[in-house]
């Protein structure tokens, strides 16, 4: 199969796949020793709730990802690799769009501890960019969980899920609340693109057990 006839669903990672949030948390408040009730995750876009002042997001971010490796160590969020997983079995051409090229010499960091993480993940995909001007990236269906994202790719005429995090609570639908809510939107979208319906969720013969924490092939 090509990408000229596929159904690509453009999957974000930071809030969607991994959980950003929880880790960026940890590493600020044992940083600045302070207890991480001081960080909650209940937050707004712009982290106001933790109290930054100029510049302090940017520096501790920073320190995140090219000191603490955030992008190879986050925790995936729940029912993520699997539901990609099935979603890729029934066809879906899987396109990971993330902007992650935003820390000033860092970018050997987060490129490769991104593909690492991926890896460590078994989170299955085609393509894998890196960009935040997401509506230069075609795709069928968008999974983002950031509202700029998600503004700026609907109006630009395309259809996106979005991943519901405190911050993006005033979007409208569709919304998913957790991967099995992505899942049954996929899938109903690409069963209106192809016509196809019973789609085969799981390749006969390989079960999920192994691909997700069996052995990976050398």
């Amino acid at each position: 199969m090509s990408q000229l006839d596929a159904f690509v669903l453009g999957v974000d990672l930071d809030g969607v796949c991994g959980a950003h949030t929880e880790r960026f948390r940890e590493i600020v408040a044992e940083r600045l020793d302070r207890p991480l009730a001081d960080f909650p995750l209940e937050r707004n876009w712009d982290f106001s709730e933790w109290g930054f002042g100029p510049g302090e997001f940017e520096d501790h971010h920073r320190h995140a990802v090219v000191e603490e490796r955030m992008f190879r160590d986050m925790a995936v969020i729940d029912g993520a690799a699997e539901a990609l997983w099935r979603l890729s079995d029934a066809g879906v051409w899987i396109r990971i769009i993330t902007h992650r090229l935003y820390v000033n010499w860092g970018h050997q960091v987060a490129v490769t501890d991104t593909v690492e993480w991926l890896d460590r993940a078994r989170i299955p995909y085609r393509d894998l960019c890196f960009l935040g001007a997401k509506p230069q990236v075609e795709a069928n269906l968008y999974i983002d969980d950031s509202p700029g994202n998600v503004s700026a790719l609907r109006g630009a005429g395309n259809e996106v899920i979005v991943f519901d995090q405190p911050y993006n609570r005033d979007l409208r639908s569709p919304r998913a609340m957790n991967w099995r809510n992505v899942e049954e939107i996929v899938l109903e979208r690409f069963t209106e693109w192809s016509g196809i319906h019973g789609v085969q969720p799981t390749l006969p013969g390989v079960s999920e057990t192994d691909r997700l924490y069996g052995q990976r092939p050398d």
